[in-house]
């Protein structure tokens, strides 16, 4: 709009956007569906914990000298005394916040991370992800709670390298992917690994969906994909 003076009708508009991600919302449910129950089979951390209490009846090799590690590096005792503190009962599985404990389906891929990679992955694509993200309409480019939670402070932005920087719009989607994604993790259901490698499942179902849609236009466009290793990739 602002270099040519148009706007999007049936390609690129609003409708055209919400139809892509619900495309790729549905492409990235089944990708891992397909990974939980047909490939991995991965145990949950409540089952693997559960494992690990009970290794020296259950007599396996790998339940054991995970056990053994955690044991001698002193995280075991850690996770005992926490859970003994809690309970009255000290074991090795923590505490949920699902009452009811894990979902009844493997841990990997984990579908919230993938969706929201995949998600993310669409919308950084068709928008500007350069684009300052600036909610104070000022110099100040971040909010962070102060101690007591009772109010939000502004603090300044550094980028990898530690000089100044700037809230994007890539940056805050980014969040967005990843706090949906590790909340599962702070719930207790899923390992950081299912978060980190669903999230890349889901942005390659993305990448897949933008080929065969760029097949399907008039025009010839060039899209450059923003990746979460850093990464640009052209498509």
């Amino acid at each position: 709009d602002a270099v040519d003076h148009q706007q999007g009708f049936v390609l690129y508009a609003v409708q055209h956007v919400l139809s892509l991600l619900g495309e790729v919302c549905d492409r990235a449910l089944k990708t891992v569906l397909f990974q939980k129950f047909n490939v991995h089979r991965r145990l949950r951390p409540e089952a693997l914990a559960a494992r690990i209490e009970k290794s020296s009846l259950l007599d396996i090799s790998e339940i054991t000298h995970m056990a053994g590690e955690l044991n001698d590096t002193g995280i075991a005792e850690e996770i005992r005394r926490i859970t003994g503190a809690a309970s009255g009962t000290e074991s090795m599985l923590l505490p949920m916040a699902f009452p009811e404990g894990s979902p009844m389906h493997p841990s990997y891929g984990a579908g919230h991370a993938a969706v929201a990679g995949a998600c993310v992955t669409i919308l950084k694509t068709l928008f500007d992800h350069t684009r300052p993200f600036d909610l104070a309409g000022d110099a100040a480019p971040a909010f962070v709670p102060t101690r007591d939670g009772a109010r939000l402070a502004t603090v300044e932005v550094y980028d990898e390298l530690g000089n100044p920087s700037a809230m994007t719009v890539e940056g805050e989607l980014n969040k967005l992917a990843a706090n949906i994604s590790i909340g599962r993790n702070w719930a207790g259901v899923h390992y950081f690994s299912d978060y980190w490698e669903s999230l890349l499942l889901g942005e390659q179902v993305a990448i897949q969906l933008l080929r065969e849609h760029m097949l399907t236009v008039p025009e010839s466009p060039k899209l450059r994909v923003p990746r979460f290793d850093g990464t640009r990739l052209w498509l």
